[in-house]
């Protein structure tokens, strides 16, 4: 638990200002799975937290690895231990629990714990736009959701089906009676097997691995054109992923709230690096031992950047029109009994965060950003 709210010295304000109109900094250390840095030696106190993640070390996090390689954390007089998530780690249990106090997840799979009675509350949403596609082999006639009625459908479930059966249903197409489910793992193989006449994939990984496969009738990497994708976020079905909770019992505590705004504020600033040193950034999340390559992680990171910018409120702010959303989808398919409190997330420390950055002259909007050019490689090596 972390200690009462640090007072930063003088000088580490004006070189945290420095620093972040560098854009990147020197990696000041690295580490893998359970892993920080020490704080800035500046700091007069440090706060201990730990923040975790839904998976491995991957370039979906890349922010949070590149805030705490790139000294963010410890200029924020903060140590930072990220916990990689995994098949076993649901991060918004292991935050109930005070195992952490920080978590990243998804907004129905957290207001569904909260629902069981763990206070948990929304206090970044970093992702603002959503990555569910669906995909199909070009030559499969699915079109756009009315084609699927009728035919073998592969879903991940666990939560990740409730964006796509909201589609479905709005198009006439109950997912129970008009359609062969099929459980998917996490790639492409059903796909790419004939097993399933369309799969579940984000824009950030499972699509790379579409692109990264040699198609054996070409003897060349599939391309773009040999599938449709189906973009629920395009076709109006937004639901809102990656954002940062913590407890509200422990929020209740001043010195937290102050502890929870520097986290973000480093956070943020460690995303807006990601945006502006892509290569760098890329780096980093590959010094932390993915197991995923060089390539794909440069395609996750490009698509990851296009959830976050441009930010129009600012990085973090929570689009209420989409959290409404979100939520009622969650409450059409049942994962959730009633609408969420108010108190379920909180936008004031965003605001401090973004406040504490807009003092340094950072962009955190991201408004004239474009995307790389990602070159898709063979395997995603």
């Amino acid at each position: 638990m972390p200690r009462s709210a640090p007072r930063r010295a003088p000088a580490l304000a004006a070189a945290f200002g420095a620093l972040l109109m560098a854009g990147c900094v020197p990696m000041s250390g690295q580490s893998s799975g359970l892993g920080s840095v020490a704080a800035n030696s500046d700091c007069e106190e440090t706060d201990s937290v730990r923040v975790v993640l839904q998976w491995v070390a991957q370039a979906q996090f890349a922010g949070y690895y590149h805030a705490l390689d790139s000294g963010f954390y410890a200029d924020q007089c903060l140590e930072v231990q990220i916990q990689e998530g995994g098949t076993n780690v649901v991060p918004q249990q292991v935050l109930a629990a005070g195992n952490a106090e920080f978590a990243v997840s998804h907004v129905t799979k957290t207001m569904a714990t909260r629902e069981q009675g763990a206070d948990l509350v929304n206090i970044g949403q970093v992702f603002q736009r959503g990555a569910y596609l669906q995909v199909s082999r070009a030559e499969s006639g699915i079109g756009g959701l009315d084609d699927l009625a009728g035919t073998r459908l592969g879903s991940w479930g666990s939560g990740n089906e409730l964006v796509l059966y909201a589609a479905l249903r709005d198009a006439g197409i109950d997912p129970e009676r008009d359609l062969d489910v099929v459980q998917q793992p996490f790639d492409m193989s059903l796909l790419l097997n004939g097993e399933v006449d369309s799969a579940q994939a984000k824009t950030y990984n499972e699509y790379a691995q579409l692109l990264e496969t040699e198609n054996p009738e070409t003897g060349e990497l599939y391309r773009p054109e040999d599938f449709h994708v189906i973009n629920l976020q395009d076709e109006g079905y937004a639901s809102l992923e990656d954002g940062v909770y913590a407890r509200g019992d422990w929020l209740e505590d001043p010195d937290h709230q102050d502890v929870a705004t520097r986290f973000l504020a480093a956070t943020y600033r460690g995303w807006i690096a990601c945006r502006d040193d892509f290569d760098a950034c890329a780096d980093t999340v590959l010094a932390h031992g993915s197991a995923l390559g060089e390539g794909h992680q440069r395609w996750m990171l490009n698509e990851v950047n296009k959830l976050i910018w441009p930010a129009a409120n600012g990085i973090g702010t929570l689009d209420a029109e989409t959290w409404d959303q979100t939520i009622e989808i969650a409450l059409d398919a049942g994962v959730l009994e009633s609408e969420p409190p108010e108190s379920a997330h909180r936008g004031d420390l965003t605001r401090d965060a973004l406040a504490l950055l807009g003092e340094t002259g950072a962009d955190t909007t991201g408004e004239t950003w474009d995307p790389e050019r990602i070159t898709v490689t063979p395997g995603g090596r």
